[in-house]
């Protein structure tokens, strides 16, 4: 099964406050979303992280991904600023290009949300970025002639009650 998640900002006091997760302390949040991630991902499963992984210590963030099962691939955030190296010791395989299709699922991943133009016909743009809002509300703007609604699913962990989501979950959803 492939799995999706972004936004975890595992180590990350104040996104706590920011997006008013329902978490009383850095640690309980990390371990709620270590707890969910493998309560459904399996050691042999895939999962894509579209990017803001952690935002502590890397010793800490190393020991956080190895706990996570699942076969891990990266796509960087905004947020993720080591080396390649850091990321492959955390266990994740790391892309290097920032729109990755699924053709299978018709579906462009990406951190932050794709212009409609770089969505190809038939595709959903599933990203995270934005957190808790959608894109006509968050800080940056998304101007709605450039980002259409239909063709973007914010699975920002916000979103999906802190865990990775399947990709048959976004089909069932009938999103596109």
């Amino acid at each position: 099964m492939i799995y999706l998640i972004s936004d975890t900002h595992f180590d990350h006091e104040n996104i706590i406050r920011y997006c008013k997760r329902p978490f009383k302390s850095v640690q309980e949040m990390n371990e709620t979303i270590v707890k969910n991630w493998n309560s459904i991902v399996g050691s042999e499963d895939i999962v894509y992280h579209l990017g803001d992984f952690s935002l502590g210590k890397k010793v800490d963030a190393i020991g956080i991904a190895k706990r996570l099962k699942g076969i891990k691939y990266l796509i960087r955030g905004n947020h993720d600023k080591w080396s390649t190296k850091a990321y492959e010791e955390m266990g994740f395989n790391v892309l290097d290009d920032s729109l990755v299709r699924l053709d299978e699922y018709k579906l462009l991943l990406s951190h932050v949300p794709a212009q409609d133009i770089e969505v190809p016909e038939g595709y959903i743009n599933v990203h995270g970025h934005i957190h808790n809002n959608n894109l006509y509300e968050c800080i940056e703007n998304y101007d709605p002639k450039l980002y259409s609604l239909e063709k973007h699913l914010n699975i920002s962990c916000d979103m999906t009650d802190f865990r990775p989501i399947s990709v048959i979950e976004v089909e069932q959803k009938n999103i596109y």
